[in-house]
């Protein structure tokens, strides 16, 4: 099982190349893509979604959000900030609510980096086509 970053659901959904999009694209068929609560928020937030990608993304399991959640992201940014790094409220919460998982986060965006190595977040890096 995966989660997937806004960047690779972007790029995935306009059609473009990449290691990432195919990753995703396998994971799909293979039903072992998993939703995190923020990123379905972001994608589902582009008003030019057709109703069909809107409802295939929300039929996806979502990852839920367990007690105490809230402090550990904010701890964890917290942690990410303290050694100077990027460490965007968005990222934050998508890292927590994978490493609450222990589910691998497919992204093209770097800064997630600052995650892994602050607290451990698996990251699955792709790169977008050339």
């Amino acid at each position: 099982m995966i989660a997937v970053d806004t960047s690779t659901w972007i790029a995935f959904l306009q059609g473009d190349g990449g290691g990432d999009v195919e990753v995703l694209d396998r994971a799909l068929r293979a039903r072992r893509v998993l939703m995190v609560p923020v990123v379905l928020t972001e994608v589902l937030s582009n008003p030019r979604l057709s109703s069909e990608v809107l409802e295939n993304l929300s039929d996806l399991p979502l990852l839920e959000i367990g007690s105490g959640y809230w402090q550990r992201a904010s701890a964890l940014r917290a942690k990410v900030l303290a050694r100077l790094r990027k460490a965007r409220l968005g990222d934050a919460l998508i890292a927590q609510s994978c490493i609450d998982h222990a589910i691998p986060l497919l992204t093209r965006d770097l800064d997630f980096r600052s995650f892994a190595e602050a607290a451990g977040l698996d990251l699955l890096i792709g790169y977008p086509a050339d």
